[in-house]
């Protein structure tokens, strides 16, 4: 990808985009069906977004992830951060 993409991105958002690209490295031979797993990769996200997420929420987050079979990636978990009231 462009250099000038992830900048404009950095910019906009405040985020760094080695942190995501990390993170998303860290992802691709993660096993999701292991709390442990998935609860790291939670508060990860968390502390990239600068979201903190309340111990009620990431069981919430967890349940949904290994009970309900949803998947797990960036976006859904920064929806649900988001929609955390």
């Amino acid at each position: 990808m462009d250099n000038g993409f992830f900048k404009s991105v950095e910019k906009k958002t405040g985020v760094n985009m080695k942190d995501i690209l990390d993170l998303a490295n860290s992802l691709q031979n993660a096993n999701f069906n292991d709390e442990k797993t998935i609860r790291g990769v939670i508060q990860k996200v968390s502390q990239i977004a600068k979201k903190p997420v309340s111990k009620d929420m990431e069981d919430k987050i967890v349940q949904s992830i290994i009970n309900d079979g949803k998947s797990l990636d960036f976006n859904s978990i920064s929806k649900m951060l988001n929609n955390k009231n």
